[in-house]
């Protein structure tokens, strides 16, 4: 059995440099999945149990798309009996770097059923390759 894997010049130049977590503190860090749509970055974050009005923040840094918040702990503070809990909660960051500079009216950002998912708009616009002709004297 043989496996092949196959480069794209996506996956090399942007996914693997550009996509960088970053924390901003010892704490948990919402899974995300960002892709490219065309000419638009859509990054979708994992993040249930999140007000999104009041617990989270979405920025534009030069080349940078911040996403950072905070997951509160709603446990009652006197909680009887063994408890076994999988769940972090605390300040996270997740950062990713974009092709160029956007403006903050160019991104946009929806919070449904856990999920927040940050779109922006014309990040990948003109980075196709345009053939040039080749003249002769």
């Amino acid at each position: 059995m043989t496996t092949t894997l196959t480069r794209t010049p996506f996956a090399d130049a942007w996914l693997r440099d550009l996509w960088t977590p970053r924390l901003a503190t010892e704490g948990p860090v919402p899974a995300a999945d960002v892709y490219r749509d065309g000419e638009n970055l859509v990054a979708r974050l994992d993040l249930p149990g999140v007000n999104p009005a009041e617990d989270v923040t979405v920025e534009v840094e030069g080349r940078k798309l911040v996403v950072r918040g905070e997951r509160k702990d709603q446990r009652p503070e006197e909680s009887e009996g063994r408890r076994i809990s999988e769940v972090r909660f605390g300040a996270f960051r997740r950062v990713v770097t974009l092709p160029t500079s956007v403006d903050g009216d160019a991104v946009t950002a929806a919070y449904d059923a856990g999920v927040l998912t940050v779109t922006v708009a014309g990040v990948f616009a003109g980075t196709t390759p345009q053939r040039i002709e080749v003249t002769s004297a």
